[in-house]
C-alpha cells in the first residue's frame, strides 16, 4: 500500500485536486482510498443522532451500519490523537492511499497551490513536497510544477513516484487483495535522501557525540507495517499505539480467599470488634460469579479473583475468621475496601497501553492479552543485510588456512548482533574483489535488505572496491570519527538502500556497530533512538589516557562488583571481545585512572546483545 498526500493553504484546490486524481487513478485500474485531516471544530457525529447519544452514555465504539456502507467511530476521549501511520494501519488492502492533510508528517507530497491566496509555496521549506500543481509560474523551483488542472499529468507522476506500475504502462494492476497476502500492508515510508550521510561543510574530525546527532538527525523509518497476533508479537515494534479495550480488572473482584460484605453494615464501623456475620448460602468463585445481592449484615463466602457481589464492597482473610456453620467472627479494624480491587484499578478502557515504537517484551503480551486486544500493528522486520568482501577474507572450514587468508569472522558477529537487536538478519555472503561481482552482489542486496552492513574495503586503498565503487555509484560518504578503535566510518546509499561500512578489524566493527549501528537500525525499524544505559563503576584498573578522542575498552565486572579491562588494548586481539561482557566509555577529554575511579560501563545488555 503506497501512500501519497495533496497538502495546501485553505482555498489551495486541494479537495478538488483529492477529487480528480481519485477519479483518473481508479480509471486506471487501481484500488484508492482516501484520508482527509479534519480541522479541530468539525466532528464526524452530531447532536441529536441516535449515534451520538450512544457515545455520550459511554460507548467506546459506534459501528454505523446501512445497505450502503458501514463507519467506525472511536472514541479517544482524553487519549492523544494517533498518528498518520497508526490511522493508515486501520484501512484495507489498497494500491494507493491519497491523504489530504497532515502536512507536517513525513511522507511524499503535491502542493496544491492557487495564485489568490496570495500564500508562500510549502515546497520551498518542506523537503517531503516533491511537486507542486499550480495554476501560476514559478522561478527557481527545486521540483516539477504542474498546471493544477492537469490531472492525467499528475496522476502520472504520482504513479511514478509510488513506484506503481500501471503509471507507464496504462494497464491495469493485479488487484490489491491478491497482493496483501495475509498481512495488513501499512505505511511504507519514503526511501532516505541520497544525501542524507552529506557531512556540514568544513567538517574534519567529528566527536562522537556529534556524529550520533548526525545520523539521528538524517535517518528515518524506512521499515513497513503489518498486523499480527499479539501471541506473535515479541520482538516486534508497535507501529501504533496500543489502546485498552476494556478494563483491568474487568469488574471489582476479590484480592484474597475469605468472606465479603458491605463494611457500612458492621456495627461500630473501622473499630477492633469482633465482629460476628451470617454467611448467605452459596460461594463466589472466579468465572462463577454469586448469583444475587448480599443482604446487609451479611457476608458470602469468596474466593480469590471472583467478582464483588452486589452488596460487597469489603473482604476480610479466611485466615483472620472463625467460622461455626453459617456464622463468622473476625476481629478488626478493617478499612473499607479491604482485600478488594476495584474494577479498572490498573488499566482503564481507553487507555494508552503501550505506545508506538515500544519493543514488545514477554511482560507487554501478557499486558495486552489481558485488556483484549488480540492483534496489533507492528513494524515489519527490519532486514539487515550482512556483506563480507576481499579476496583475503575466507570462511572456515575442516583445512586449516594459509596465513595469507583471513578467517571471516565478522560475518557471524555481526548477523547475530542484528538477530540480538530484534532485526531479520540477512547473510549476504561473501564477494571477492571484483568490480563487476560487488556491484552485482550490491544489487541483490537491495532487493534482499533494507539496510547494508559492510566490513573492511572501505578506506582508500589499492584493493578498497566497496570505497570505490560506493563513491562512484553510490554516495559514499567517510565520517572519520574521533574514537579509539573504530574511527573510520563509511555512509553511503546503494540503490536507495542504506550502506553501513564498517572496519574490518573485528574488535572496530564491533563497537562502531554496538555505538552507531544498534541505534541507527533502531531508529529506522521504527524503534525510535536508543541510547545505552551507563553504570558507574569503580575501576579495577589504571590508565592515563589524553584527550582528543572517545574510547572504549573491552571490560567485564569483578566478583566485587568492579570493572576491569583487557589485559591489552590491541585491536587485533579478539579474543577480548570473547573475554569481556561490556565496555567501558572514556570520554573526549584527557584523564588518568586508578583503582576506585568511578567510570561508566555499558553492559552487553546495557548495548543490546545477550550474555
Amino acid at each position: 500500500m503506497q501512500i501519497f498526500g495533496v497538502v495546501g493553504w485553505k482555498n489551495s484546490g486541494k479537495t478538488g485536486l483529492v477529487e480528480r486524481l481519485v477519479a483518473e487513478i481508479t480509471g486506471r485500474g487501481f484500488v484508492v482510498s482516501t484520508v482527509k485531516h479534519a480541522h479541530h471544530a468539525f466532528d464526524v457525529d452530531q447532536p441529536g443522532k441516535d449515534s451520538f447519544r450512544h457515545r455520550a452514555a459511554g460507548a467506546q465504539e459506534v459501528l454505523l451500519t446501512s445497505y450502503k456502507r458501514w463507519a467506525l467511530m472511536h472514541e479517544l476521549r482524553d487519549a492523544p490523537e494517533p498518528p498518520l501511520a497508526v490511522q493508515l494501519a486501520r484501512l484495507a488492502p489498497c494500491d494507493l492511499v491519497i491523504v489530504e492533510g497532515y502536512k507536517r508528517e513525513d511522507y511524499p507530497k503535491i502542493e496544491a497551490n492557487r495564485a489568490a491566496t496570495g500564500q508562500p509555496l510549502l515546497a520551498r521549506e518542506d523537503g517531503s513536497v516533491r511537486a507542486v500543481a499550480s495554476d501560476q509560474e514559478f522561478d527557481d523551483l527545486h521540483v516539477p510544477r504542474f498546471d493544477l488542472d492537469d490531472t492525467a499529468a499528475i496522476a502520472d507522476f504520482l504513479l511514478a513516484e509510488c513506484g506503481l506500475a500501471a503509471a507507464a504502462t496504462g494497464e491495469p494492476a493485479a488487484p490489491a487483495e491478491a497482493r496483501a497476502g495475509d498481512a495488513l500492508p501499512g505505511l511504507t515510508p519514503p526511501p532516505l535522501r541520497d544525501d542524507c550521510f552529506a557531512l556540514p561543510s568544513g567538517t574534519s574530525w567529528m566527536p562522537v557525540e556529534d556524529a550520533l546527532a548526525l545520523l539521528r538527525d538524517r535517518l528515518s523509518p524506512v521499515a513497513g507495517q503489518e498486523s499480527v497476533a499479539v501471541a506473535a508479537a515479541a520482538g516486534r515494534v508497535l507501529a501504533g499505539d496500543a489502546i485498552a479495550l476494556r478494563d483491568n480488572p474487568p469488574g471489582a473482584n476479590s484480592a484474597v480467599d475469605g468472606y465479603g460484605f458491605a463494611h457500612a453494615s458492621l456495627a461500630g464501623g473501622a473499630g477492633a470488634g469482633p465482629y460476628s456475620l451470617d454467611l448467605v448460602a452459596g460461594r463466589a468463585a472466579a468465572g462463577a460469579p454469586y448469583g444475587g445481592a448480599v443482604p446487609a449484615g451479611r457476608a458470602v463466602r469468596i474466593l480469590t479473583g471472583a467478582l464483588l457481589p452486589e452488596g460487597v464492597d469489603t473482604v476480610v482473610m479466611e485466615e483472620d475468621v472463625a467460622r461455626e456453620g453459617d456464622r463468622i467472627a473476625f476481629n478488626g479494624p478493617l478499612k473499607p475496601g479491604a482485600n478488594a480491587r476495584r474494577a479498572g484499578e490498573d488499566v482503564q478502557a481507553g487507555d494508552l497501553a503501550l505506545a508506538a515504537g515500544h519493543r514488545l517484551r514477554a511482560p507487554d503480551l501478557a499486558l495486552l492479552s489481558a485488556l483484549g486486544i488480540a492483534r496489533v500493528t507492528v513494524h515489519t522486520r527490519l532486514r539487515v543485510g550482512v556483506l563480507s568482501t576481499g579476496d583475503e577474507v575466507i570462511t572456515p572450514g575442516e583445512a586449516i588456512a594459509p596465513a595469507s587468508k583471513t578467517y571471516d569472522a565478522n560475518r557471524p558477529m555481526l548477523l547475530a548482533m542484528a538477530r540480538d537487536w530484534g532485526h531479520d538478519a540477512v547473510d549476504l555472503g561473501h564477494v571477492r574483489d571484483d568490480r563487476d561481482a560487488l556491484r552485482a552482489r550490491l544489487d541483490e542486496a537491495a532487493k534482499r535488505a533494507d539496510v547494508i552492513l559492510t566490513s573492511g574495503g572501505a578506506s582508500a586503498g589499492d584493493e578498497d572496491h566497496v570505497s570505490a565503487l560506493l563513491r562512484e555509484e553510490g554516495s559514499l560518504q567517510a565520517w572519520r570519527i574521533a574514537l579509539k578503535p573504530g574511527r573510520p566510518l563509511a555512509l553511503a546509499q546503494w540503490r536507495g538502500v542504506p550502506v553501513f561500512g564498517l572496519p574490518g578489524n573485528p574488535v572496530a566493527a564491533f563497537v562502531t556497530a554496538a555505538i552507531f549501528a544498534r541505534p541507527s537500525l533502531s531508529l529506522m525499524a521504527g524503534g525510535g533512538w536508543v541510547t545505552p544505559r551507563a553504570l558507574m563503576l569503580p575501576a579495577a584498573f589504571s590508565k592515563t589516557k589524553k584527550a582528543g578522542r572517545r574510547e572504549f575498552l573491552r571490560a567485564r565486572l569483578t566478583d566485587a562488583g568492579a570493572v576491569e579491562v583487557f589485559a591489552s588494548e590491541g585491536s587485533g586481539r579478539i579474543s577480548g571481545l570473547a573475554w569481556a561482557n561490556g565496555l567501558v566509555e572514556l570520554p573526549d577529554e584527557a584523564l588518568s585512572i586508578e583503582p576506585g575511579t568511578p567510570v561508566r560501563f555499558l553492559s552487553c545488555a546495557a548495548l543490546g546483545l545477550c550474555g
